[in-house]
């Protein structure tokens, strides 16, 4: 039986298909297609050619929720209407005291996800701690809900204070669904995010609510598709924590789904590093439209609780309030714009610029002959000779002819020349890339040049030794199937779910026994999920975490669970001083925010083969090739295929495959280790 990841993204769909019976892998890329995306799914489905009732599991991930906040899916978002206490209206206008770009005078805020006219206030008040200090009038929710009420609507519900009384607000989202039964969704911010914080909270609940009937017909429709072929097997759907779960989680919490394609890259860049023993290492994912990096320690990928969908950014950073935040766990990614597809420009002031736009699948590159006539990273390296006649296995012949005009038009405009000219968007680019692998490096305390540097996506190894050189960075790993690498992350996905209990109380003042008992209850109800899900009791494994903050502040840190209270409040004190470099001189009190239960159901992986290739391959011919830094040299060109366990090779060379070229400059040199990875050392 097979089992399939499928990663839709930006510019390609990506396949990997696992044989759990021979070991046999395939993969495959095709072009995405931006305005129905599942086109492009069941395409790559038809391509890998193999009888659809041998297909066990389909584990996908999917840009959908990012396309729809950028206006790339050609539907129509539902209308949404905001109801909130009294005095709270604009806090999602409002948002953080934070300008995002301070000295940006030309910076604009995002538009409110509520227009004010659809934000509706009502009498009704919670403490903080829960207790009512005044009750709500159902006749004016029940008025508001009948004045709103269509088809297309979705309403929200957030009540100031409702994550410590959670009923008060269910109450009125039962009385707007009786009084609107046509709605298309009627959401309780605190079924979504049960923490403090209106706005965030407010905001977590409006993407989530958004975003439902987009996903529910998204995945109906897949789900119809495969079932009218014959699929009999298990749909899973990747999330942005890096776990998985079945469809109707993401058709419930879709904001927990909207980052899943990275997240895959990140889990398959920890899987590998943890088998090579590498510590600390980083990943590096250049795709068709962006690029992105990702930290992992101890085969663990960095994880973060705020993200931001439709955000800008800005120097590889995310711009803090430029976007809508999602309360949620997300794989800590930095994104930058610099894939495949992203354009070389001439701004105003006559400097060569790269990105952030991109011209995505269609019409893609001008090199590919569909009709793009903007200058892209991928035509410079066409222009300059780094790619070979054909991508994708074969399905995309490289027109250099057409490189080769839309640069000329480029280099005119600076009065470079043409060669010049590709070169140095090549070098822009390593630059803007390079900047994010020092975000989640230098600025997180590592030095680059004690990692090792995984690349993979389909333009990643073109650019990643002498990115490495640029950055320090001495060891470099090029995995298997580089250019589906995140789509293979799909298949050493493990099952995962996050639960959550509010607390809010000083550590010193609650039981630990009791928190154990809510910890066995989260536990118990994580199980029954897990088993509803097919996964045997024997691979459940449970962790329990501590969100602790000082009184007073607004971030917390995540402390691993411990039966003596002392251990867990001297970790606090380890972790926020290696964060912040200080301890409080008074200290506060230390508060419990919430307790946190991840559970996780281990999934068999995949045993990764490669081709056993021959001992001493010969060059496959030779071409002229320009190597940054070392000009046009005649380099042999290699087919990795038929490359065997212990082979190396040293640069000057080029070495390609179905889904992706490495240029191998002449200071490097690599091997072909047990695990079909490529492992390149500085010489």
């Amino acid at each position: 039986m097979w089992r399939v990841g499928i990663d839709i993204g930006g510019t390609f769909t990506d396949l990997v298909a696992y044989n759990e019976d021979t070991g046999e892998i395939k993969h495959l890329k095709v072009l995405t297609t931006p305005r129905e995306p599942w086109k492009g799914f069941m395409k790559a489905l038809e391509e890998l050619g193999v009888p659809i009732d041998s297909v066990k599991v389909i584990v996908h991930a999917t840009t959908l929720g990012t396309n729809m906040f950028f206006g790339q899916v050609g539907l129509e978002p539902p209308q949404p209407v905001l109801i909130t206490t009294k005095g709270f209206r604009d806090v999602i206008e409002i948002g953080r005291q934070n300008r995002p770009e301070l000295y940006n005078p030309y910076f604009e805020k995002p538009k409110p996800l509520v227009p004010r006219k659809n934000r509706y206030t009502i009498r009704g008040r919670l403490d903080a701690r829960g207790n009512v200090v005044e009750e709500f009038d159902e006749n004016e929710v029940v008025e508001i809900a009948k004045k709103m009420c269509r088809k297309n609507v979705v309403f929200v519900v957030s009540i100031l204070h409702c994550y410590a009384n959670p009923e008060f607000e269910r109450r009125i989202v039962r009385l707007i669904r009786e009084a609107c039964a046509e709605a298309e969704e009627v959401v309780g911010s605190c079924d979504v995010d049960s923490e403090p914080g209106e706005y965030e909270r407010t905001s977590t609940a409006l993407v989530n609510a958004m975003l439902r009937p987009l996903f529910r017909r998204y995945i109906a429709g897949i789900v119809e598709e495969l079932r009218a072929r014959g699929f009999k097997g298990k749909l899973l759907v990747m999330q942005s924590s890096g776990g998985v779960s079945e469809p109707k989680l993401a058709e419930e919490k879709p904001a927990l789904f909207i980052e899943s394609g990275p997240a895959a890259g990140a889990i398959a860049t920890a899987y590998l590093a943890s088998k090579r023993r590498d510590k600390l290492a980083v990943g590096f994912d250049m795709g068709g439209t962006t690029a992105k990096a990702v930290l992992v320690v101890d085969g663990k990928p960095s994880i973060t609780h705020v993200f931001e969908v439709g955000g800008k950014y800005h120097m590889g950073r995310r711009v803090r309030g430029s976007g809508y935040p999602v309360r949620a766990p997300y794989i800590d990614l930095v994104e930058v714009s610099a894939g495949g597809g992203t354009i070389a420009w001439v701004d105003r002031g006559g400097a060569l610029r790269v990105g952030p736009q991109s011209v995505g699948a269609d019409p893609g590159p001008a090199c590919y002959g569909r009709g793009g006539n903007k200058p892209t990273i991928t035509d410079a390296h066409a222009v300059l000779g780094r790619l070979p006649d054909k991508l994708a296995g074969g399905k995309l012949v490289i027109r250099r002819e057409l490189a080769l005009e839309v640069y000329r038009r480029l280099a005119s405009s600076l009065g470079m020349d043409l060669y010049d000219t590709a070169e140095s968007v090549l070098r822009l680019a390593n630059m803007i890339m390079a900047r994010a692998i020092r975000i989640v490096t230098v600025e997180r305390g590592y030095d680059p040049s004690s990692t090792v540097l995984y690349a993979y996506g389909g333009a990643g190894p073109l650019h990643a030794l002498e990115m490495a050189e640029e950055l320090g960075v001495r060891k470099v790993v090029i995995p298997p199937y580089p250019g589906v690498f995140s789509a293979l992350g799909l298949l050493l996905a493990d099952y995962r779910h996050d639960l959550y209990y509010s607390v809010h109380e000083a550590v010193e003042n609650v039981s630990w026994e009791e928190l154990d008992a809510i910890y066995v209850q989260l536990e118990e109800k994580a199980y029954r999920l897990l088993v509803s899900e097919g996964v045997e009791r024997d691979n459940i494994r449970f962790i329990r975490i501590l969100e602790l903050r000082y009184r007073g502040q607004l971030e917390y840190l995540e402390v691993g669970w411990s039966e003596r209270r002392e251990i867990v409040v001297e970790k606090f004190r380890e972790l926020y001083k290696a964060k912040y470099g200080y301890l409080p001189p008074t200290e506060p009190p230390i508060e419990l925010v919430r307790l946190h239960l991840i559970a996780v159901g281990f999934t068999a992986k995949p045993a990764i083969r490669v081709p056993k290739g021959i001992g001493d391959p010969k060059p496959t011919g030779y071409a002229e090739a320009l190597i940054l830094d070392e000009g046009w040299v005649k380099t042999p060109i290699y087919n990795r295929a038929i490359l065997g366990v212990g082979v190396e090779i040293g640069g000057p060379a080029v070495i390609v495959s179905e889904d992706s070229t490495i240029i191998v400059p002449s200071k490097w040199s690599g091997y072909v280790a047990e695990d079909g990875s490529i492992v390149f050392e500085r010489r």
